[in-house]
């Protein structure tokens, strides 16, 4: 979604699934500097509800969250979850700005899920259509009035201003990815209930996926097939993961069908991506969240795949004292989000 109003001093929001997570940077250059970073648990009830006290309570914490990390900006940009937005890439007709903007909303009613008359819609322009050169490529976002007007209801009952809201999936690759990168580069980032899956190529989303396969429905599989409740489960899950040779590769077996869930997706946005841009091949892929932190999983993307994989770091374009840089890689894996959010320009 577009820049409402433009600002060097605002901070990100990221409401996770299971935390709360802000970051604010200052500076206008390609590297910008950590000022502040904060995080609180959320329960997952909360976060998911719909209903008015949750959202009090949400709110709450929020605020909590920003006292305690002595925010003093009320201007804010925000995530939006992935599974509640639509973004896709398309061809559209080679028109001037304002005659392109008037055909995309007339053309995103068959282009988007949603009714267009309950739908907020933005769109960026990527450059020539790489299929046909009579058209443009543009990236189009669609997300539902009634989540937008919720979330703001929610954030200005504590005074915030809302200057931004960018799908999850955008914001987590611009942290990740090196600035000034041209060559193909895929980023998975799986959360506890999906994973989102981006190709970018010369500093642009070319493909962007939501998968409804996350950490839970790992630890899941875990729990069923190895009989056991869900915490041990957990625990097995995040100190064995894909690795073979610990506990006779049990946990191993006990997820593989539900990461191959996964990795066949993965496999189909490969293939759908080279299609599209004939030529071009991938670079790398870059894991965080989940994916960064199940043992073994990014080696068993590597061999499955034959690319070079890179375990992400949030903070690879932000600059901070050299004696931060454990505290802040040990929490990197679940900051992707908040700070491509806090990189916006």
């Amino acid at each position: 979604m577009s820049l409402l109003s433009g600002t060097n001093d605002f901070f990100s929001l990221d409401i996770g699934t299971t935390a709360v997570r802000v970051v604010q940077l200052r500076g206008t250059g390609v590297m910008k500097s950590l000022v502040k970073y904060a995080y609180v648990p959320l329960n997952s009830t909360v976060a998911l509800s719909d209903a008015k006290t949750d959202q009090q309570a949400l709110a709450k914490t929020i605020g909590e969250l920003l006292k305690q990390a002595d925010i003093a900006t009320k201007d804010v940009a925000v995530g939006i979850p992935s599974q509640k937005v639509f973004t896709t890439v398309v061809d559209v007709d080679r028109l001037s700005k304002d005659e392109l903007n008037k055909s995309i909303h007339y053309q995103a009613d068959a282009l988007i899920p949603t009714p267009i008359s309950d739908s907020k819609i933005d769109w960026a322009l990527l450059g020539d259509s790489p299929k046909d050169k009579t058209k443009l490529e543009i990236l189009l976002s669609s997300v539902t009035n009634s989540f937008i007007e919720q979330r703001l209801d929610m954030l200005e009952s504590i005074g915030l201003n809302v200057i931004a809201f960018e799908p999850d999936n955008l914001a987590v690759t611009r942290a990740m990815v090196a600035n000034g990168a041209t060559l193909p580069q895929m980023v998975i980032d799986i959360a506890s209930r999906s994973t989102d899956l981006v190709i970018t190529m010369n500093g642009a989303p070319r493909l962007t996926r939501a998968i409804p396969t996350g950490t839970e429905s790992i630890v899941k599989a875990a729990a069923q097939n190895l009989n056991i409740d869900n915490k041990q489960a957990q625990q097995f899950v995040f100190k064995f993961g894909m690795a073979k040779d610990k506990l006779e590769g049990q946990v191993y077996q006990a997820i593989l069908s539900t990461v191959e869930l996964l990795t066949s997706e993965i496999e189909k946005s490969i293939k759908f991506f080279q299609a599209r841009y004939v030529g071009s091949k991938l670079d790398r892929i870059i894991v965080t969240g989940g994916a960064s932190v199940l043992p073994e999983f990014p080696l068993y993307i590597a061999n499955k795949f034959g690319l070079n994989v890179e375990i992400g770091n949030a903070w690879r374009n932000v600059a901070f004292a050299p004696e931060r840089q454990n505290e802040l890689l040990a929490i990197s894996n679940h900051f992707g989000v908040a700070v491509g959010l806090a990189e916006r320009v």
